[in-house]
């Protein structure tokens, strides 16, 4: 199973929130393939290094670039040619099902608003983290 993870809930798994963090664990334990792009890197490393979350991560002894470059290590990264333009409210969600539909993923999971009220894109079903757990678990 290939999954993207939005921003959001790669952030949240870094925070403590029980499903994105478990999220990460299933992708560290190949339980599935995460797929992600240069863009949605750059824009984690962004998000990472707001002061809230810089003053987290030192104080826990790690760095932004550490875990960027973890994850792209973790990740099957992809080069999308094209990005649409689908989400009129918010353009970086376009960059996250560029990267789906290049990666041929099996569902993309957020907790974005703007894209789990598209429910699927292309085919590709937007899941909330908590949903995208309990497909991991059954193997759907």
């Amino acid at each position: 199973m290939r999954l993207v993870l939005d921003t959001n809930v790669l952030v949240s798994s870094l925070t403590g929130t029980a499903a994105p963090r478990k999220l990460v664990d299933a992708a560290r334990a190949e339980a599935f393939t995460l797929c992600t792009s240069e863009t949605l890197l750059a824009e984690l490393e962004r998000v990472l290094s707001r002061a809230a979350f810089a003053r987290r991560l030192q104080a826990a002894g790690l760095t932004v670039r550490g875990l960027v470059d973890d994850l792209r290590a973790l990740a099957l990264v992809v080069s999308p040619p094209s990005v649409p333009r689908a989400v009129p409210n918010d353009p970086d969600d376009d960059h996250v099902l560029a990267c789906a539909i290049v990666a041929s993923a099996d569902a993309i999971v957020s907790g974005d608003r703007d894209l789990i009220d598209l429910h699927a894109y292309q085919g590709i079903p937007i899941l909330k983290p908590a949903e995208a757990l309990a497909r991991i678990a059954t193997g759907s």
